[in-house]
């Protein structure tokens, strides 16, 4: 009996580590690539997998740019999140938003590195659901890509961006409560945030 024992024990620690994987080309930098390591290997992660996609990866790349370009941490800067994968030619479910929408990005600036940013997106209602996949649209999703660029002459100096989300999958599925996580984004409040 306490062989079995051990042996099923083994067995949850496998399948809870299960959505680790190598992740030494998903993200444009060694700092994007750390923070998907943590996304993925966090202890409340729900998900089974994640998955890297290059075209994720480019929209993110994309997005902290034109951040940094205009000194802003903003979902829809260049448009809708949602949109910015439809228009990279990346097909989402239709149940998800159109206009505004945004079921499937998460953007920072000014923390310094994966843990500071981690931790802060943790300590967020909308981007902790979103990035540990609690919430069953959230669940759903299992591929991602991240950047992060640091251009120290535009005003929040590091810029992230988290692109996490399914594709078309099933579209027949039916969700009551699609979540829009809207105009939620991270900047440290004090300067002993990002310490």
């Amino acid at each position: 009996m306490k062989y079995l024992q051990h042996i099923a024990a083994f067995i949850i620690v496998v399948s809870v580590n299960s959505v680790a994987s190598d992740f030494s080309e998903c993200g444009n930098s060694q700092e994007a690539r750390e923070l998907v390591r943590l996304i993925a290997n966090d202890e409340n992660q729900l998900r089974s997998t994640i998955q890297c996609n290059s075209v994720l990866m480019e929209v993110a790349l994309d997005k902290v740019e034109i951040m940094a370009n205009h000194g802003l941490v903003m979902h829809n800067l260049g448009g809708s999140p949602n949109q910015r994968l439809r228009s990279a030619g990346f097909e989402l479910p239709k149940y998800y938003g159109t206009f505004m929408a945004n079921q499937v990005e998460a953007v920072a600036g000014g923390y310094s590195n994966a843990e500071k940013v981690w931790r802060a997106f943790k300590n967020s209602e909308h981007h902790r659901k979103h990035l540990l996949g609690e919430h069953p649209v959230y669940l759903k999703q299992d591929k991602i890509g991240v950047a992060f660029i640091r251009k120290h002459d535009s005003p929040h100096v590091e810029y992230w961006a988290v692109y996490l989300t399914e594709g078309s999958g099933n579209d027949a599925e039916h969700f009551e409560d699609v979540p829009n996580k809207g105009i939620d984004m991270l900047t440290p409040v004090s300067e002993n945030e990002d310490k």
